[in-house]
């Protein structure tokens, strides 16, 4: 016979196997057991939601039993597998609104004008794995592939890099008064000091070009660093674009990760 209790642990044992199913999603991605497609769009996505609001209800309904007579054992495991997916939902609507309030772009660079190019060794990397298409940032958003969707509409004529300018205001050349070499140093070290895969490093040219990694999927986003000499040939400038290689919006990590590397190349400059 199933007891009050023996239901409350049903529920609790359940609630505890859905941070389980999203860890092993992500990390199935991450070490090519299914495709992000499928670990992402799926079973995440699709599926994540729909798990939290069924443990969600199952957890309630064990409460309730728990609570309307007495003895009211295993209360606190009722409690505790209430909480879980409630938890899991409430994260769920926080990232949907932080994504409605940021548009669904995945490339963005400090120097909209004149962005940083991608070298043939990057961009066979990035064909290789089957990734996005390299975007124009001063073409109109809503031509430029993969862009052609009408959800687009609304940014009307502007360009990519002037939708991703207006969503980052941060999000600028940066100007140091250091030397170009010294600054590519330390652009280097930074790019080394965030885990980030360097693939190109020319001190003549002055650009860096790697590839940075996310934790749990295992994402790879390219990036290309860029030292120029300042205006008048004092200090020097750094301009930086990030690349996600799959998805349509990266819910704001490129930017961020453009102003935290530079930050570390200012730190860095300092020292």
């Amino acid at each position: 016979m199933l007891t009050r209790s023996k239901f409350a642990g049903i529920a609790l044992t359940l609630s505890l196997l859905v941070p389980v199913w999203f860890l092993v999603s992500a990390l199935g991605v991450k070490f090519g057991l299914w495709s992000w497609r499928i670990g992402l769009g799926v079973l995440i996505i699709q599926w994540g939601p729909r798990l939290l609001l069924a443990t969600a209800v199952i957890a309630l309904v064990a409460l309730i039993l728990v609570l309307i007579r007495r003895p009211r054992a295993a209360w606190a495991a009722a409690l505790v597998a209430l909480i879980i997916p409630a938890t899991g939902l409430g994260y769920l609507g926080w990232v949907r609104a932080q994504a409605a309030d940021i548009p669904p772009i995945h490339d963005v660079a400090t120097d909209i004008a004149d962005p940083p190019a991608l070298s043939p060794s990057l961009l066979s990397l990035r064909t290789a794995a089957e990734a996005n298409p390299v975007g124009d940032l001063r073409a109109p958003l809503t031509a430029a592939d993969p862009y052609r969707d009408p959800r687009f509409a609304k940014y009307g004529s502007k360009s990519l890099g002037q939708v991703g300018h207006e969503a980052y205001p941060g999000l600028r050349t940066a100007a140091f008064d250091a030397a170009p070499t010294k600054a590519f140093t330390a652009a280097l070290k930074a790019a080394q000091g965030m885990g980030w895969t360097v693939v190109t490093q020319d001190p003549q040219a002055g650009v860096i070009e790697a590839t940075a990694g996310t934790f749990w999927f295992g994402f790879k986003d390219d990036v290309v660093v860029r030292v120029r000499s300042g205006a008048g040939g004092q200090g020097s400038r750094v301009d930086v674009r990030s690349i996600s290689r799959v998805g349509l919006s990266d819910l704001g990590a490129n930017a961020k990760r453009i102003e935290t590397y530079l930050a570390r190349v200012s730190a860095g400059l300092k020292t």
